[in-house]
């Protein structure tokens, strides 16, 4: 049994503490070989990120890892990071260049060398700093998803879609980021309101005879304009449909066409048709067998074939249009237009909609597939409302390019025969053409959307497409913990890659967690400058403090703000949980039993006990339920106000006292009652409890893998002795609320008179051992005789009214000066006041608000005043 130091400095021992639970692999689920499986799979976070606050939040993964696992679970966290395809490439990228070197220079495989080599130099900083949080997930079984045990998993899957008809190759419009040079899916698209302009410019008939005026927001693109496009129902149009404009400035014939997608009430109600630059005039040119005309090329400038346009970048050539369109009078007016722009999610560029050869999967069947799933309550989503946007992705789902121009990454396993075209999807290398046979063959350049392989994580890291152990016994997951922004980038593709490969949705429930934010409210981002290092805030504050705070007053799927001050109470909490701790220990000794005979509970160890019940009930349904912050809040409540300022002060009078029989039956119960308050803020604070468990008589190895606590069994006794020192509790706040009123010292002693319903009376008088030094009396006393009310302070409860003796209380020769020179300086305060507000010119010349006030002031003065005056006499008739 180790001795606590005197002082909490959570620095002394938490490096120390996660070695030791290191050292003896009590992460791995074989801790519990017997129990029943409980998983959860840690989101991977970049392997060459560091921490933020909001991987802080994966605190509530650990909680419940923690909490299961003492449950008997046998449990497993599996942890790994992701190798983020763009992230990692535009940074390698920045390095060579800052060196002097290209991509290109390198080759695809100098490039991958260098990002190996960052990936090994930075990919393990972001789990050194969760282990600093005291996360504890069974390192040994760390995944990334470019482990070999990965990789091929995610041939595997590619070669099963491609095979039963799901994935395809083939040109459609995708989000393109001439920045990062590679496509993007819907979902890496950040959709941004800007304000922009609408233009309306005029198409001439071909006969010369008037034209029809188009609106558009994106001018440049009308150079591969191939229609333009009037709704069949809007009256104003029904002529020109099949007459055929003259492009402006291209000088090319394209027709009148009439389409139900064109909006009637969007600008002039004619649109141009742009089928090679946006979606959803490539689906009306494909309606209207129109062909393609590719304008802009991947460098975001304008292609060959458009005169003095081509080679310029996009907004330059946007420039040099519409000033032509001026010069030749057909631009009709520019106008202010509110437009809803895509961005790169990852570098911010505006993204372009091109026509590309890119590879899909087709999500039709495996969204309703897992829309079927989820309607049969298959996963559960926490907040329920959460579900709804699950759903409405699932209704809504376009088919995902998942084909990345990038080179770090998985390469899609496609092979092409150079002499006959074929194109084979092997997940070996392929050195022969299967139908010409040919050597001559090329494998496809780009690599999967990291998604691809996320999506795969909650089995592919349990060994799949293999079937083993692993699988079979964790396999689906319990729970799935994760911010509300990845619920269509990563939830929805791993459900659907799950129902698919497995037949099974990975997870049997949702926690959704929302945003940390600064302490305005405000998003934690690189430009604000508001971003915060919990790191820096664990130096500070230690690793306890900072969990404790990212769980308290915080209510699932909502947004946290930072506030340092919280951090701050909660390091003030785990000081508290110390000293008081070691007080207990110190008090208890060696006595090692927590054995105790129940039939000689007092009253406040029956209440204690029946409060640590309802402690274990509440916290246990509250989890249940992954409200999480209402738990740890009512673990606080129990430990710092039931145990800390009632119960060790109850159990003073036993421990000062002599009678060592008495002290034995106290200090179990304290020892029990401090082992499960341990256990129960445990999965919450590790730390500081597995420290503090270490130095008690009683411990039994770590604290970590003991068992949860269970319903301690009291007679029904238990419930009056409970409601008796709750009543207790509420004559101890009203009294030392009293006299604070009355600015009496809380240490200043006096006697104490009680009379109310007789048997609490009894009870009160019975107990005034532990109730006396709470509230600094001498001696509680009954009587029947009516008292002087002037002669004491009352205090009333429900139950009863106490009368301290004033004389006891209060030096009245004191009080008295006191109060005089309070009546002085009001007078003197009412004097000036009514002198000034009696002067005509202040009143008429100063502003009204400024005599309301000096008026509002005198009546306050005025008030007071007499309140002092009264205060006087009644010292006075003391005296």
């Amino acid at each position: 049994m180790k001795e606590l130091e005197s002082k909490y400095n959570p620095h002394d021992f938490e490096l120390r503490i996660y070695d030791m639970w290191q050292e003896n692999n009590l992460f791995s689920p074989e801790i519990n070989p017997n129990g029943k499986p409980y998983t959860i799979m840690m989101p991977p976070p970049n392997v060459t990120g560091n921490l933020h606050m909001g991987h802080a939040m994966y605190v509530l993964q650990d909680i419940y890892i923690r909490y299961k696992r003492m449950q008997g679970y046998q449990v497993l966290w599996q942890p790994g990071t992701d190798h983020a395809s763009i992230a990692t490439e535009s940074r390698v990228v920045k390095k060579i260049k800052s060196e002097g070197k290209s991509k290109e220079e390198l080759g695809r495989d100098g490039f991958l060398e260098e990002a190996w080599a960052w990936t090994h130099e930075y990919g393990g900083n972001i789990l050194r700093q969760m282990k600093a949080m005291g996360f504890s997930a069974d390192w040994s079984r760390t995944k990334f998803t470019l482990d070999e045990g990965m990789s091929k998993a995610v041939l595997t899957a590619f070669l099963k879609y491609y095979n039963d008809g799901y994935i395809y190759r083939g040109d459609r419009i995708i989000n393109w980021c001439p920045d990062c040079k590679t496509a993007l899916s819907e979902a890496e698209v950040d959709h941004i309101e800007n304000d922009g302009k609408i233009w309306e410019i005029k198409y001439p008939f071909e006969d010369g005879e008037g034209g029809v005026v188009i609106a558009t927001t994106r001018p440049e693109t009308m150079l591969g304009d191939l229609a333009v496009a009037v709704n069949p129902a809007d009256d104003r149009y029904k002529s020109v449909v099949g007459k055929n404009v003259v492009l402006p400035l291209i000088n090319r014939t394209i027709p009148v066409i009439a389409d139900d997608y064109v909006d009637m009430e969007f600008g002039t109600g004619v649109v141009k048709i742009t089928p090679s630059h946006d979606p959803n005039d490539f689906n009306v040119g494909a309606r209207h067998e129109l062909g393609q005309m590719v304008v802009i090329n991947e460098d975001a400038t304008i292609a060959d074939g458009f005169g003095k346009y081509s080679g310029m970048d996009r907004y330059e050539a946007r420039k040099a249009i519409l000033a032509d369109l001026e010069d030749c009078g057909l631009l009709v007016s520019t106008k202010n237009h509110l437009n809803n722009v895509g961005h790169c999610s990852r570098c911010g560029t505006i993204i372009e909609p091109l026509l590309s050869k890119q590879w899909f999967v087709k999500m039709k069947e495996l969204a309703k597939v897992t829309l079927d799933a989820f309607n049969n309550g298959e996963p559960k989503f926490y907040p329920e409302r959460f579900g709804k946007i699950y759903r409405n992705w699932l209704e809504d789902l376009n088919d995902w390019c998942i084909s990345r121009q990038l080179w770090w990454g998985h390469r899609i396993p496609a092979y092409y025969c150079e002499e006959c075209g074929h194109t084979m999807i092997s997940v070996e290398d392929v050195e022969k053409c299967e139908k010409c046979g040919s050597n001559h063959i090329k494998h496809d350049e780009d690599t999967l959307d990291t998604w691809f392989s996320s999506a795969l994580w909650p089995f592919a890291t349990l060994g799949w497409p293999d079937e083993t152990e692993d699988l079979k016994k964790f396999f689906p997951s319990d729970v799935m913990i994760t911010g509300f922004d990845i619920i269509f980038f990563w939830v929805i593709r791993m459900s659907f890659s799950a129902r698919y490969f497995t037949g099974k949705i990975p997870f049997k429930d949702v926690l959704i967690t929302g945003l940390v934010r600064d302490g305005e409210g405000r998003k934690m981002t690189k430009s604000l400058n508001n971003g915060i290092d919990p790191l820096d805030v664990i130096e500070k504050y230690g690793a306890d403090a900072l969990r404790f705070n990212m769980i308290t007053g915080n209510s699932p799927g909502n947004d946290m703000r930072f506030n340092e001050k919280k951090v701050e109470n909660a390091r003030n909490f785990a000081n508290k949980v110390w000293n008081a701790s070691r007080f207990l220990l110190m008090n208890i000794g060696v006595h090692n039993s927590t054995d105790f005979d129940k039939t000689k509970l007092r009253p406040e160890d029956a209440w204690i006990l029946k409060n640590l019940n309802d402690t274990i009930e509440v916290v246990e349904k509250n989890l249940s339920k992954y409200e999480v912050g209402l738990a740890a809040d009512k673990i606080y409540s129990f430990i710092w106000e039931d145990l800390c300022d009632y119960y060790i002060e109850f159990s003073k009078v036993v421990l000062y006292g002599d009678d060592e029989d008495k002290k034995e039956h106290t200090r179990s119960i304290l020892l029990f009652v401090l082992e499960n308050a341990l256990k129960l803020l445990h999965p919450f604070m590790p730390f500081i409890t597995e420290e503090i468990y270490q130095s008690l008589p009683n411990n039994d190895g770590f604290l970590m893998i003991q068992d949860w606590p269970k319903v301690f069994e009291l007679d029904s006794s238990a419930d009056e002795s409970y409601h008796f020192i709750e009543r207790v509790k509420e004559l101890i706040r009203s009294i030392r609320n009293a006299k604070s009123t009355r600015n009496i010292e809380p240490s200043k002693k006096s006697a104490l008179i009680i009379k109310g319903e007789e048997h609490f009376v009894e009870q009160v008088l019975l107990n005034q051992a532990i109730i006396n030094p709470m509230i600094q009396v001498t001696e509680i006393s009954t009587t029947a005789d009516d008292l002087n009310a002037t002669d004491y302070l009352k205090v009333s409860i429900p139950e009863a009214d106490m009368y301290l003796p004033l004389r006891d209380l209060i030096d009245y020769e004191k009080e008295k000066i006191a109060t005089q020179k309070q009546i002085d300086e009001y007078k003197n305060e009412i004097n000036r006041l009514n002198k000034k507000l009696s002067n005509d010119g202040f009143v008429k010349n100063a502003p009204e608000q400024v005599v309301y006030k000096e008026r509002e002031k005198l009546a306050n003065y005025e008030s007071l005043l007499e309140s002092a005056e009264i205060t006087l006499e009644e010292i006075n008739k003391a005296l």
